[in-house]
């Protein structure tokens, strides 16, 4: 059974840091390629950072420069670092699995999420 269980999130101020985790249970990890997507109220859900099993990384426009995402395969966790945080990253934050161990993190697997609450 596929589990993703992520971590981290909670309430920071603008400008704050979060370091989110995501454990993983029942694939073999280190051939999937992962990611971390996030959805806010009334918005589509979109993907913030994908790495694939070869260490090719993905990030939004919108985080580039701020987050940076890393897996540790010996651990089988993948984390989400994120800095100089604004309101609009507040949303749900999900760790996701794609069978497939390249682009297009489409999200095979899916985690139950992590509130991060950015405030002004």
């Amino acid at each position: 059974q596929v589990q993703l269980v992520e971590s981290g999130g909670g309430l920071v101020q603008a400008g704050g840091s979060l370091r989110l985790s995501c454990a993983a249970s029942g694939i073999f990890f280190s051939i999937n390629a992962m990611s971390w997507h996030r959805q806010a109220p009334g918005k589509q859900r979109e993907l913030v950072a994908g790495i694939s099993r070869f260490g090719s990384i993905k990030y939004a426009d919108s985080v580039k420069g701020r987050f940076t995402i890393s897996r540790d395969n010996a651990k089988r966790t993948v984390s989400l670092q994120m800095n100089s945080l604004k309101p609009e990253d507040t949303a749900v934050y999900y760790c996701a699995a794609d069978k497939d161990g390249n682009f297009p993190y489409k999200g095979d697997y899916w985690g139950q999420g992590t509130q991060v609450t950015v405030s002004s």
